[in-house]
């Protein structure tokens, strides 16, 4: 594919191209992504465009244990990309142990796990321009756990939440926080994404049969890794990171472990499981929201032992998940 092509070429320079290549670059990318532009902000692209191939040149070229390259965002600034597709709210939790603390060491894990290959992990979805990344963190984990219960994976519904969650404390495509949701679903419930599809906007609350119920959530203990491998051992789970980085705008593979990523939490995505690289560099695998054709088709590996990028310092997930016994209104 061309976006592949796009990786590949940027991966040869380790210096600044000539205005031709990055003219072919953008042809490229403009064809690979279906991108248009009004006549008068297409060179305002072209130039963000350069820049951020420029960033992500210079970032091959160093000695790094992922690589950058061009994606959909690539055409966008920092600014104007954080606040299109980031979406946590965050809220400081209680501070209170969980019961995973009180498990670790008390069973020996697998050396590696991957919910994708167990079959409880729904394709890769995409959010678009809308804050809504909390809405599709929380449908993944509760996907994870009905699977996990069920043996059949559902695809679950992320407009259901945006449209009809509000008075749990969400706010759509402004944001909101995964434990929110599942407090939305404890009541409610929660109807498929083929019954409520996607929309990428809020919409009205709609009256539709709910195929989930839960008992409720366990918050698990802030910024311990080891309960979060208790955790990520019962399936998958809601986390939120800080992702307003030029690594994660661009991240293309690898493993993410940068000393300049923070914990100022404002992105919900899903830990499907842990492994250690071909380097020998422990991870935790993560499934995003941005569609496939962003980092390794759609999932990005990140380092495991240094709560990286806040990884550990919010995660969650669903308790008690069953198919519903009852309609959702």
């Amino acid at each position: 594919m061309i976006y592949t092509t796009l990786f590949f070429a940027l991966v040869v320079y380790a210096t600044a191209l000539s205005e031709e290549d990055y003219q072919t670059l953008f042809t490229d990318f403009i064809a690979s992504f279906e991108k248009q532009y009004q006549t008068d902000d297409f060179f305002n692209r072209y130039n963000i465009f350069k820049n951020n191939v420029d960033k992500i040149n210079r970032h091959n070229a160093g000695n790094h244990s992922f690589t950058m390259g061009i994606n959909q965002f690539s055409d966008l600034t920092a600014d104007e990309w954080s606040e299109t597709y980031l979406g946590y709210n965050y809220v400081k939790r209680e501070a209170k142990p969980s019961t995973d603390s009180a498990h670790f060491g008390q069973v020996r894990f697998a050396d590696e796990l991957d919910w994708v290959s167990k079959g409880a992990v729904t394709p890769v979805k995409n959010q678009g321009q809308c804050g809504s990344c909390w809405s599709f963190s929380a449908t993944g984990s509760l996907e994870g756990a009905l699977q996990i219960a069920t043996g059949k994976l559902t695809s679950l519904s992320e407009q259901n939440l945006m449209d009809c969650a509000g008075e749990f404390g969400n706010q759509g495509c402004n944001g909101g926080l995964m434990d929110d949701a599942f407090k939305y679903v404890k009541q409610k419930g929660l109807a498929t994404e083929a019954s409520y599809p996607y929309k990428e906007k809020d919409g009205s609350c709609e009256k539709e049969a709910s195929v989930i119920s839960i008992s409720g959530y366990e918050d698990v203990t802030e910024g311990d890794e080891d309960a979060l491998m208790t955790a990520i051992n019962k399936g998958p789970v809601s986390v939120a990171i800080e992702a307003d980085k030029s690594a994660f705008q661009s991240y293309k593979s690898g493993v993410l472990d940068s000393w300049f990523c923070g914990k100022k939490l404002d992105h919900g995505v899903l830990l499907v499981g842990y492994g250690t690289s071909d380097d020998g560099k422990d991870y935790w695998k993560v499934k995003n929201s941005w569609g496939e054709t962003w980092g390794e088709e759609g999932y990005i590996r990140m380092v495991r032992g240094k709560n990286m990028c806040g990884i550990a310092s919010q995660p969650s997930y669903p308790t008690g998940a069953a198919p519903a016994s009852k309609p959702q209104f």
